[in-house]
């Protein structure tokens, strides 16, 4: 996991994918961390997402670094129950904690991807697996 969460710090960016009915969604995050050997993103219980990946978990994340590769993770999303990721992906983001706290009422969710792919593919070159 630790391959993966390097390469999104590396890329910055990246975009999650989900699926609303039958149309495709794409959307900007940044806010990942690893712990407990699990690579963790955080999402707001108040939007489309979140609301996209608990009637559909299947997902995937796409993201690009400056030396031309990019990854491709795809799998399951299952969310966090313990309160303690929330806190620590805002502690390691504090600007987020101006979106997510008592006074506005808005959750931070976790979740990580199982049954998952995870591959690195250099522009023109082979991909390699991650897992």
């Amino acid at each position: 996991m630790s391959r993966i969460n390097d390469f999104l710090s590396e890329a910055g960016v990246f975009f999650l994918a989900t699926v609303d009915g039958d149309q495709p969604k794409l959307r900007p995050l940044g806010a990942h961390m690893e712990a407990d050997g699990k690579v963790l993103f955080g999402i707001g219980d108040f939007k489309d997402v979140y609301k996209q990946l608990l009637k559909n978990p299947k997902c995937e994340i796409a993201a690009a670094k400056p030396d031309g590769h990019w990854l491709r993770y795809t799998g399951r999303a299952v969310f966090e129950t313990d309160p303690k990721y929330a806190e620590a992906l805002l502690e390691q983001n504090p600007g987020l904690k101006n979106i997510y706290n008592e006074q506005t009422g808005n959750k931070m969710m976790m979740f990580h991807i199982e049954d998952a792919t995870a591959v690195d593919i250099a522009v023109m070159g082979e991909g390699e697996s991650l897992i």
